[in-house]
């Protein structure tokens, strides 16, 4: 009984210390990392590669981790207070869709490729904004919005980030400006209806020449159109019409009487 308990004690001596030390180097040498997540792995400093989705199996204190997501990410620009070419002030912020596509560059080429992403945007919107004038800004967005993901992509591509899209959120103008574009959008809307007008006028008076043509050439189209005249007031409730009567009605029996009788 004495050799169990003694054998048992033996066990148990170095049992516990092994469990202690698995505990403890286990999670440090297994690493499990989801789809959308890269482990770039560095042992003693150098750059390995880049492991994952899955189970990742690490060297102890030799080997070091680092996850990078692979997901879209959304940076807000904030609000950037500038002068466009034709020097009016606004204030433009932005949304930057990007992502990363080479887990290793994002990690070894730049220190933090979230922050340095979202300065370049913030630069590159002034430098675009600035070149561009308010009619364009606000007019051709889509345009600017193209220039801008161009523009940027191209600087973090060395990085591995890939942008995807950016969208000009807001362009706010001061109230003055507000105002005189006001005043501006309504003049052009009356010069427009002036100009409406006035072609409608010179319609009607090219109808009105073409119409006194063919009555010309007709002469009994006035009169059934006099006549035509006297029914529709006909049928007005009026105590009281005034009708001019054309000479041209007349002309007929003039024309008769003035012919010379035959003896």
């Amino acid at each position: 009984m004495e050799a169990i308990v003694e054998q048992f004690g033996g066990w148990l001596s170095w049992l516990i210390p092994l469990i202690v030390l698995i505990a403890v180097i286990l999670p440090a040498a297994v690493r499990i990392l989801r789809e959308y997540e890269r482990g770039v792995v560095f042992r003693l400093g150098k750059l390995l590669c880049a492991k994952g989705p899955g189970l990742i199996l690490l060297i102890p204190i030799v080997d070091k981790m680092v996850r990078v997501d692979l997901r879209v990410v959304t940076v807000d620009v904030p609000k950037q207070d500038m002068m466009t070419c034709d020097n009016v002030p606004v204030s433009v912020d932005a949304v930057v869709y990007f992502r990363v596509m080479d887990a290793e560059a994002a990690i070894v080429k730049v220190e933090n490729f979230l922050r340095a992403t979202s300065l370049i945007a913030q630069t590159t919107l002034r430098s675009v904004v600035g070149q561009a004038e308010l009619d364009e800004l606000l007019s051709q967005r889509d345009k600017i919005n193209r220039k801008l993901q161009e523009i940027i992509d191209r600087q973090t591509d060395p990085w591995g980030v890939k942008v995807t899209a950016v969208e000009i959120r807001d362009v706010s103008l001061p109230e003055t400006m507000r105002r005189a574009m006001a005043r501006q959008a309504e003049v052009e809307r009356e010069r427009r209806a002036k100009v409406i007008h006035a072609e409608g006028e010179y319609q009607a008076a090219e109808r009105l020449v073409q119409a006194g043509e063919r009555i010309a050439k007709q002469p009994i189209a006035l009169q059934l159109r006099f006549l035509q005249t006297i029914g529709d007031v006909s049928n007005e409730r009026t105590t009281l019409a005034v009708l001019p009567l054309p000479i041209e009605l007349f002309a007929p029996y003039l024309q008769k009487n003035r012919e010379p009788r035959e003896t």
